[in-house]
């Protein structure tokens, strides 16, 4: 691991295999995603002592909710655990706590543990952790097509304003760095309908690691992969160059 490399300033985590490590251990589904929590605490950790700027956690997506009931709840229960046990390591270390998602549909246990967090946060000025709650990367841009549209009605968006930057001010990644890093364990390798806007012009790391079993030694891989590439944003080799060459 080198000390120089180039670092993302913002690292997405598609946190898969949960219930497959769980199946491998002869455990229930829930006992996996209570491991997995630690690596939330140790990735999470890692990251603000690497100087990442955002890091935002696929931890609940919209489709989630059709899983059966006791999984829900207990994912739900396992989520206020963790956002009152974290409490003091967030606040203590200036992370800022986000969330993206349909939020509202949320129950209240977990609710108003996590819009106390971030009212409490709001104001840090160090890493930003956003986890994703009843999120989906389609939905994401609905909602933000309709306001689009409720502007252009009452006039306050003229269409011809509508581009790339503008567009994506809708979105509630908006105060977010780009996103330079999306990272998925377990093998699997598909996005899954996260950040499907954001991801752009993302580097993908795919690693076979399960998430209850990835540590920050695991994490510093993903950064050395990430470090290795050329990020090229469309252009070519030479333009890359041309453009680093002193005038």
């Amino acid at each position: 691991m080198s000390e120089t490399r180039r670092l993302p300033r913002h690292v997405g985590i598609i946190m898969d295999g949960n219930g497959r490590w769980a199946q491998s251990h002869g455990r229930p589904r829930l006992d996996g995603h209570r491991a997995g929590a630690d690596s939330v605490r140790d990735i999470t950790r890692a990251s603000r002592q690497l100087g990442i700027e955002a890091l935002t956690l696929y931890a609940f997506s919209s489709q989630n909710w059709a899983r059966p009931a006791e999984e829900v709840a207990g994912l739900m229960q396992l989520l206020r655990e963790f956002l009152i046990d974290e409490r003091s390591e967030i606040l203590d270390n200036q992370i800022r706590l986000e969330a993206i998602g349909d939020v509202e549909k949320l129950p209240p246990m977990v609710k108003e543990p996590l819009d106390e967090l971030r009212a409490a946060s709001a104001h840090h000025t160090g890493m930003t952790l956003t986890l994703a709650l009843s999120y989906g990367g389609r939905e994401s841009i609905v909602r933000a097509v309709r306001d689009i549209a409720r502007d252009a009605a009452a006039g306050t968006l003229r269409p011809e304003d509508l581009d790339v930057d503008r567009l994506t001010g809708y979105l509630p990644t908006a105060k977010l760095p780009p996103l330079d890093l999306l990272i998925r364990t377990s093998g699997e390798q598909r996005i899954s309908n996260f950040m499907l806007w954001e991801i752009a012009y993302a580097e993908l790391v795919f690693t076979d690691v399960l998430w209850p079993e990835f540590r920050r030694e695991h994490l510093h891989t993903c950064l050395d992969e990430y470090a290795a590439r050329e990020r090229r944003f469309g252009l070519t080799s030479a333009q890359l160059a041309s453009d680093l060459d002193p005038p």
